[in-house]
């Protein structure tokens, strides 16, 4: 987009050093339209992160994989993502590749599609593992592009970051209603929201005179006096990383979980719709409170309030459990998009680096961890193995404790 083209002068710029302004600013009608696109198309990809997570009971009833070996698919998915993730952020702060964006949602929609092969466990590992470096390409790009090309920074940052959302919401009902058709034509259905997410992300226009802007615009970030905050940043990835564990664990699990309750398969598809559709609540409700309290009091707050909400969803019976499940992951977003400007915040001239680890990480890290909780579901059952996730936002209210918040950005 040319607004990300040609730097603003830095005696007059209110964003962080990094960021840019356009020459002849756009109009808001139009600054709209870009951030409505980015998001909708933000959902198409977030579909397939989602996606991962709804296909283990799917591999689990008919390939008869067993919890652990399910939950390492989530792990194929996540490794490589959380390996890279950071080395492409860093890619788009040394360089404009806007080209990175529809590429990259393409091998998202491409990795899911190619699990229905059925070639094999090994070969359905490499299938998600596509997706997933899709994933790792796409949000350092598409977030450092949001953040500085889009006028209003954060409001354009939780917009973008609520589409994500949505299309975690939408996975379990879209994995559900394509394999509901037999056969390689519900696989294929699968990739519908790959070939929207090309459309909707769609590079910006350039020519030499925006390639001069952009040259212009990483000069002035190399040159920028910002000061960075290094160690806050580190304890800040740590709370991502804590919560990832969280959201992860139960996105996995909870279907499986409602089902080892008695639910039905479509009951358990239900939960965790549930928990998806409360994180799009919870991302809206964070902007607000982050204008309310400050962006680390409501990050705190958020925390400590998702503990009795998990605990609910393990320990109520199973109507009351959905909608603590809403809860839990409204608490849980309400970080969300606050954590990703915090970031950026604290690494000024590396918004791209930064979006890698606080947004990229957010999804990825956690599936680290589904082996364990899966090996542990095997040895006693789903319900206690995910006893510990109803503590471990307390370990991500602990280390937020110390982390400042910066001057309010846009």
């Amino acid at each position: 987009m040319d607004a990300l083209n040609s730097p603003s002068p830095p005696s007059r710029s209110t964003e962080p050093p990094g960021s840019a302004s356009p020459s002849s600013p756009a109009s808001p009608a139009r600054l709209r339209r870009r951030i409505a696109a980015f998001s909708a198309g933000h959902a198409c990809v977030d579909v397939y992160q989602g996606a991962v997570a709804a296909l283990v009971p799917f591999l689990v009833a008919e390939r008869g994989y067993g919890y652990a070996a399910a939950s390492g698919v989530v792990l194929a998915a996540s490794l490589l993502s959380s390996v890279v993730q950071p080395l492409f952020g860093a890619l788009t702060d040394r360089r404009a590749v806007p080209w990175l964006i529809p590429l990259s949602a393409a091998a998202t929609g491409l990795g899911i599609v190619l699990v229905g092969a059925d070639a094999g466990y090994p070969a359905t590992l490499a299938a998600v593992a596509l997706s997933g470096l899709g994933v790792a390409a796409y949000h350092p790009a598409a977030a450092r592009l949001v953040r500085t090309g889009m006028g209003d920074g954060h409001a354009a940052m939780s917009w973008f970051a609520l589409g994500g959302n949505i299309g975690f919401a939408c996975a379990p009902l879209l994995v559900a209603g394509a394999l509901s058709v037999s056969g390689p034509a519900g696989w294929g259905l699968l990739a519908l929201p790959a070939a929207a997410a090309v459309l909707l992300n769609r590079p910006p226009r350039t020519g030499r005179g925006n390639a001069a802007g952009q040259a212009g615009t990483a000069a002035a970030v190399r040159e920028a006096p910002a000061r960075e905050d290094r160690r806050a940043f580190l304890r800040l990835s740590l709370v991502v990383i804590v919560r990832s564990v969280v959201f992860m664990g139960l996105s996995t699990f909870l279907s499986l979980y409602v089902q080892e309750r008695g639910g039905s398969a479509g009951a358990g598809a239900a939960a965790l719709s549930a928990l998806f559709a409360g994180s799009a609540g919870g991302t809206l409700l964070g902007g607000w409170l982050a204008a309310r309290w400050g962006r680390v009091r409501a990050v705190r707050r958020a925390y400590a309030a998702s503990v009795p909400a998990i605990a609910g969803i393990l320990c109520l019976p199973l109507p009351l459990a959905y909608g603590c499940a809403v809860l839990a992951a409204a608490a849980l977003f309400v970080p969300f998009s606050l954590q990703v400007t915090l970031g950026q915040d604290y690494l000024p001239t590396r918004m791209g680096t930064a979006a890698g680890v606080t947004l990229g990480l957010t999804a990825s890290v956690g599936g680290l961890a589904s082996p364990l909780i899966g090996a542990a579901a095997d040895a006693t059952s789903v319900g206690t193995a995910l006893l510990p996730l109803a503590a471990l936002p307390l370990l991500a209210w602990a280390l937020s404790r110390s982390l400042p918040d910066p001057s309010p950005t846009p």
